[in-house]
This record gives C-alpha cells, structure tokens and sequence, in this order.
C-alpha cells in the first residue's frame, strides 16, 4: 500500500513552510499512468519544494512503493535507510531512497535544508535508483547546469499544475526521465552544454555564472571573492569595469530579474518567488523589487495580469 507521503508529511509537521510548494497526485491518476505503456516506464506520485524547512523530519518504519529523490539546496539534512548509518546531506548534494526499504531524513536544527523532492515509481525508477543511496555532489562550476536542472523541475510542476490530462502526463514523464538522467549521467549532461556554449573565462564570467548558479543562497561578496580567485580589491574592481555594478547590486538584480520571470510565467504566490530567489524576509524583498522596478511585486503581478 502506498503511504500518504507528502500529504503525511504535512499533517506531521502540524504547519508548513513558508513558501512551500507540493502536489500529490490522485490516486486514479497514478493507476492511469501505471497502465500507460509510456508513462509506467517511469512517472511521478508526488513533488514539491520545502524552503527552510525547519523541524522537518519523516520516519517510515514501513516501507513505501516509491523511491524518493531529495535535492538539497541550502542548508543541511540526514538520511538513514533500514537500521543503517545516518548520511549527513549538505548544499549542493542530492540523494535517492529506494523504494521497499524503510528509511528517515529531515532537516538539520541549525541549518534547516531547502529541497526539492519527488516521489516516483517505474519499470525504469529501480535503474535510476541505484547507486545513489549515498549523497552525490552536484556543486556550481564552470560547466555546472543546476539552473537549467532547476528549470527543467519547475517545468514538470508547473504542467502538473495545469492538469493531469493524458499529454500532459506523459510530457511531465518525459521531462522527468531527463531530470534523473542529468543526475545519473553528470558528467555527459554537463559535456553537452559545454560543447555547444562558449564560456568565457574570465573572473568576471565566471562570477555571474556562480549568482546564476546560486540564484536560491544568499551569497555574500566574500563567497564571490573566493570563488573568483582574485583578492576582495581586485575582484570588485574587474567586476565594476566590467558591468557598472558592485557584484552584490548586480546579484540582486539577477534575483529581482528571475522573480519577474516567475511573476510572468508561473502562478507562484509573492511569498513562494521570495523564497525561490533566496530572500527570507518579505518585507525587504519588497523593497529591493521595488528600488530595481520602480513598483512592488503586487503592483507588477497585477500589472501583468492586465
């Protein structure tokens, strides 16, 4: 029997996060796509995206039909499977736990995670499955495509929230099998964009991809300095030559810009588009979307609208 999953998750932790996002797909849904010659290859139960999800915890002594992909962005976790030992999960890991085993995770005290998760099932789910029961890395670099891996989710979730019709079952399938395999297969699905991009390799390039990169962290100039090589001097001046902004302004422009995309293109509530872009705090984040557009996230959201 399939357990409640997200749904239990929910009622476990009595409130939930702000700006959290889930879906859990209805039952005769899941049957459907089981008798689908395409979709039961592989297909999702449940997904979602918990942000700083303080006292997040789920312990199943009884296992589940699915396996559980967990994709930590910020901050940390743990996992155990069966009576085994418990896997710390930092920023930038992910991890997968297989379906017939029991297992637990949840977020660290300190430093809650922020983690998109999918429940799947599939002929194919075990082959995808195995091998990442341990924490994989999957940190920014220079031919990293985690904004693209993320994009590719918010994809699946936002056709799922169109409805669950046939096509749009099997292209959130399809899309799905493309998100496990940029897991499974890093290093060909990195080689593949730096084949047909030209990256420059300069600091400051190599700067702007790390904000892209860390669009959902609050990154602060001396991440930056360190990532760039250069002392906190020079690196601030290449990168005010460069672009006309210090790299802390130009980072929130990038979160502001990304937020507007959102706005646009999704039905995010305010709240969820402060999260995705890596600011806790409503109130500021009004503020500097207000300073960068010149009206605030209502305003814009209503705007478009019309």
């Amino acid at each position: 029997m399939k357990d409640r999953t997200a749904a239990a998750d929910r009622e476990a932790r009595r409130d939930g996060f702000s700006g959290e996002r889930a879906l859990v797909l209805p039952p005769a849904v899941v049957r459907e796509m089981e008798k689908d010659a395409y979709a039961s290859a592989l297909h999702i139960t449940d997904i979602g995206y918990y942000p700083n999800a303080r006292r997040h915890l789920r312990r199943r002594e009884s296992a589940i039909d699915q396996h559980v992909l967990i994709h930590c962005v910020e901050g940390r976790g743990w996992f155990a499977l069966g009576r085994g030992e418990t896997h710390p999960v930092r920023a930038g890991q992910c991890f997968i736990l297989p379906a017939g085993v029991p297992h637990a995770y949840g977020a660290d005290t300190a430093s809650p995670w922020t983690i998109y998760w999918v429940h799947f099932r599939g002929k194919l789910a075990e082959s995808f499955s195995a091998g990442q029961r341990y924490p994989v890395d999957i940190f920014p670099g220079s031919t990293s495509r985690i904004g693209d891996r993320i994009a590719l989710f918010e994809e699946i979730f936002h056709i799922l929230e169109m409805g669950y019709s046939r096509e749009n079952r099997q292209y959130a399938c399809t899309l799905f099998h493309h998100y496990l395999g940029s897991l499974r297969y890093m290093r060909s699905y990195r080689a593949a964009a730096a084949g047909t991009k030209e990256r420059e390799s300069d600091a400051v390039a190599s700067a702007i991809h790390y904000m892209k990169e860390n669009m959902e962290k609050q990154l602060s100039l001396d991440d930056m300095v360190k990532h760039s090589g250069y002392s906190q001097s020079r690196f601030t001046s290449l990168f005010g030559r460069r672009t006309g902004y210090t790299p802390l302004a130009y980072f929130n422009q990038l979160k502001i810009q990304q937020a507007c995309h959102l706005l646009d293109f999704t039905d995010m509530k305010i709240s969820q588009v402060c999260h995705k872009i890596g600011i806790g705090d409503m109130y500021y984040f009004s503020r500097l979307f207000h300073k960068i557009m010149g009206m605030s996230p209502r305003a814009y959201k209503q705007m478009k609208k019309g």
